[in-house]
């Protein structure tokens, strides 16, 4: 599964509220993850094709980034996570400091 495959982000879309969802990234095992900042849930949409929507109030998580970490020690992640920090830490390892 890739970030560019529109099935995923319809499939996504269609579980969240939020019209175009954050993409946070791809796990190791192929499911892609999207983040809605109104609903405060991951739609994830595992690579099978089947899609579901985790709110965070529902689990023992309070923010995005302690839901990343989980999913780091879970699955890994194959691409991203693409979630938390800012501008200058993204420049900063954009050059490599």
């Amino acid at each position: 599964m890739t970030r560019t495959d529109s099935r995923t982000d319809q499939l996504a879309r269609e579980r969240l509220a939020q019209g175009r969802p954050l993409f946070l990234g791809v796990d190791d095992v192929g499911a892609a993850y999207y983040w809605d900042s109104y609903e405060f849930a991951v739609a994830v949409v595992a690579a099978a094709g089947n899609a579901e929507k985790v709110e965070l109030a529902a689990t023992p998580f309070e923010t995005l980034s302690e839901w990343c970490e989980y999913t780091r020690s879970e699955r890994g992640w194959d691409i991203g996570p693409h979630a938390g920090g800012s501008l200058v830490d993204d420049l900063i390892r954009g050059v490599g400091a």
